[in-house]
């Protein structure tokens, strides 16, 4: 099987008179050991079902295709389709699906979860893992939305942009902490596995990358009562950072909660007029979250 280079890529590229598509964020992982570290740190067995999105030359998927039980790999460009295709002839476990992995910003696609679903129901004992090279520009909603889809994964391992790793890592009082942070944080431990120049890829980003290992914590995730009010909720208090915490509360709840109530709320909580979102720990936005809920269960943003 031959080896993602940047010879190789050159080659079938110019072989179908294509060119990398912008759009669809297509910059193709040309360092080989890279790619094994990939799959190594993703830990497959043959008890996993694995979620590709981007399947790209198809390279990586062969990789996954010789450990895991299954692997449905989506992807939106004709002519990688095809050339992956190609690829991936004599792979019996590789479900392909040329789409766009997404039906909008906060969804999956339904025939991406129905095709999850069949691998997933073949054995009760599979588990899912989300494995991939992600195009930058899909990266924040794949990863988000796959926290609160039906079929939770077991753990996810993926290059984005280095800028997105350090969101989803930080801590209280950075400036990278924000809703991002709170939501993976608050049902994963995520770890950043290497840091990438843009010269492992072809054609090189302008931006450095990071390999990240996002474990789900399924005792942690249960102590969250209402994923998605917690999820909308956090994104409206950080959707203005300069603002204090107070200002976002209540503009986010003006239609269901008076200025009073909101700080009742906060005053319950010790949290000064001044305080930002940015300074709260995951336990204390979840626990803003409940008061919050306790008051307007039917506020949605």
């Amino acid at each position: 099987m031959p080896s993602q280079t940047k010879s190789f890529l050159l080659q079938r590229f110019r072989e179908m008179g294509i060119q990398p598509a912008t759009r669809h964020g297509q910059n193709f992982l040309i360092d080989l050991n890279l790619q094994q570290l990939i799959v190594d740190s993703a830990d497959l067995s043959a008890q996993d079902v694995v979620l590709e999105v981007g399947t790209g030359t198809g390279a990586l998927t062969a990789l996954m295709a010789q450990r895991a039980g299954a692997v449905v790999t989506v992807e939106i460009d004709g002519h990688l389709f095809e050339l992956a295709s190609e690829l991936l002839l004599d792979c019996d476990n590789v479900t392909m699906l040329q789409q766009d992995a997404l039906k909008n910003k906060n969804t999956f696609a339904p025939q991406v979860l129905d095709t999850l679903g069949a691998a997933l129901a073949q054995d009760p004992s599979r588990r899912l893992k989300l494995v991939a090279n992600l195009p930058y520009n899909v990266a924040t909603p794949v990863l988000s939305n796959l926290l609160s889809c039906p079929y939770v994964p077991h753990l996810m391992v993926a290059t984005i942009q280095k800028e997105l790793a350090e969101r989803m890592v930080a801590a209280p009082w950075s400036k990278d902490y924000g809703a991002l942070s709170a939501w993976v944080q608050c049902q994963a431990d995520t770890d950043i596995v290497r840091i990438m120049p843009p010269s492992v890829f072809w054609p090189p980003p302008k931006v450095e990358s990071a390999i990240v290992r996002i474990a789900m914590d399924r005792a942690r995730r249960d102590q969250v009562p209402d994923l998605r009010y917690f999820h909308q909720f956090v994104k409206a208090i950080f959707i203005h950072r300069r603002k204090f915490l107070r200002a976002n509360v209540v503009a986010a709840m003006k239609k269901f909660l008076s200025k009073a109530e909101v700080d009742a709320i906060l005053a319950t909580m010790n949290l000064p007029p001044d305080a930002r979102a940015e300074q709260l720990d995951v336990p204390t936005l979840l626990q803003l979250t409940e008061r919050i809920r306790a008051e307007a269960p039917e506020w949605t943003l």
